[in-house]
């Protein structure tokens, strides 16, 4: 019976230790804060023009030039994941060492989740960037 027991005890997997879990944060996050950067530069740099030509010329609304940056930006994210990807793996951003089990925990989901999280969060905010050269052009085209 004692025989089971210690086999039993052995099968249990030790949850990932704050070190592992702060490993997964920073090794989804990193990716994602270049996504999001990408995601809004692109879309907000886009959906300006597109509302700036296009939508001059077919008399767009704003929310629809908006919508078509979105989807330039949705297209290019997807031409540009590998590359992002690929710079993250570039700066060291190694696999955390987990087991499956571990890897499949809520501790780790979580972190993983957080991590993709903030990481667009704070990609999106970085990447409002356009932003600060708008305000003359948008100047330029009220006093015409």
């Amino acid at each position: 019976f004692s025989f089971i027991l210690t086999s039993l005890e052995k099968l249990e997997v030790s949850p990932p230790s704050p070190g592992q879990l702060r490993h997964v944060f920073f090794h989804n996050a990193l990716p994602f804060v270049g996504f999001g950067f990408l995601d809004n530069a692109i879309m907000i740099a886009a959906g300006t023009q597109i509302e700036l030509s296009i939508g001059v010329v077919l008399g767009i609304s704003t929310m629809a030039g908006a919508a078509l940056g979105n989807l330039v930006s949705d297209l290019a994210g997807l031409g540009l994941a590998g590359y992002v990807e690929a710079l993250a793996s570039r700066l060291g951003l190694s696999i955390p060492d987990l087991t499956p089990k571990q890897a499949d925990m809520w501790q780790t989901r979580l972190s993983a989740h957080l991590g993709k999280a903030i990481g667009v969060t704070i990609g999106c905010i970085l990447g409002m960037f356009p932003l600060l050269f708008f305000g003359e052009e948008e100047e330029k085209l009220e006093e015409k």
